[in-house]
């Protein structure tokens, strides 16, 4: 999965444009890319890449997180 990639899949989700996304649009965006996990996994990987603990998702914290899996 390529910067690109992911940056694109960010920003199909990002609706409102805020650079960040909760935990639908997390699970949206990791479908983008094509990884489904259950939802206590999706849940669990969320909380992980949620290193600020603001309840989002920014698309830093998002490639953090790509890069571990």
């Amino acid at each position: 999965m390529t910067v690109e990639g992911v940056l694109t899949a960010f920003r199909t989700v990002d609706a409102k444009d805020n650079g960040k996304l909760d935990l639908v649009g997390f699970t949206l965006c990791l479908e983008e890319l094509g990884l489904t996990w259950s939802k206590a996994e999706t849940q669990e990987h969320f909380e992980r890449a949620d290193v600020n603990h603001d309840g989002f998702i920014t698309l830093e914290e998002l490639q953090a997180l790509l890069d571990t899996l």
